[in-house]
């Protein structure tokens, strides 16, 4: 599968490089793609939420009054729950929403994400950002030669640093690493952007080679197998 490798400055073909096939072309996995992005979502929420039991409340030290006698309830604290300005019997407390996710689930749910952008022809490589200045001038400049419309993925490499602060300013442009790729951030996006140097391939499934066997140890004496020594000595 062969994609067109653009120039940003001119939008024109200056050559095409191939992808594979794993990664850009296999049926998406739609319930997959589900679990891997609400498990995504329920990991960035906070959870900070938070309420003051009775043991955590401010007063309520000493006894309102005795426990006979007055002829009311007993009580034992003014800031027992069903008190006013006492505490929030089973409030909410800090936790962590967070969804363990299978790591070959995410992957496959990326490939399935990236196979159906290809599959709309959404998907885009550029030779290179060469920006001589990070200028949000060019950026938008570079996307028009382009003709991209909508939202766009960029992604980049770590060492771009000046394609990143142009692009960081045009509301419809999310830059990423590449390293950082997921799948909710690709089906986020109408256009995802590589550059041929960071368009991802599939990881390879083969099993290292095996070691080659040990060679079996070279014959030799043994005590076993060597020669009989003569009986010898004097009998006493």
């Amino acid at each position: 599968m062969k994609v067109d490798v653009l120039s940003p400055s001119s939008g024109s073909k200056v050559g095409d490089v191939t992808v594979d096939e794993k990664v850009f072309g296999i049926t998406p996995n739609v319930p997959v793609m589900h679990q891997v992005v609400v498990g995504q979502l329920a990991g960035i929420r906070q959870g900070d939420q938070s309420t003051l039991t009775r043991a955590e409340v401010r007063g309520g030290g000493r006894k309102p009054w005795r426990q006979k006698g007055s002829g009311r309830a007993r009580q034992g604290s003014s800031r027992a729950p069903h008190w006013r300005g006492g505490g929030v019997a089973l409030g909410p407390k800090p936790r962590s929403y967070a969804q363990r996710t299978p790591k070959k689930m995410v992957q496959l749910a990326l490939r399935s994400a990236l196979s159906d952008r290809a599959a709309m022809g959404r998907v885009g490589v550029v030779e290179a950002w060469d920006f001589p200045a990070p200028k949000t001038k060019d950026a938008r400049k570079a996307l028009a030669m382009l003709g991209l419309t909508g939202k766009i993925l960029v992604v980049l490499d770590r060492d771009q640093d000046s394609a990143a602060r142009s692009f960081r300013n045009l509301p419809e442009v999310h830059t990423i690493l590449a390293s950082e790729l997921n799948a909710y951030d690709v089906l986020c996006c109408d256009w995802i952007v590589f550059t041929r140097a960071n368009v991802p391939a599939a990881q390879a499934d083969a099993a290292p080679d095996a070691a080659p066997a040990a060679a079996p140890p070279a014959a030799g004496p043994t005590a076993e197998s060597g020669t009989d020594t003569p009986a010898g000595g004097d009998e006493s």
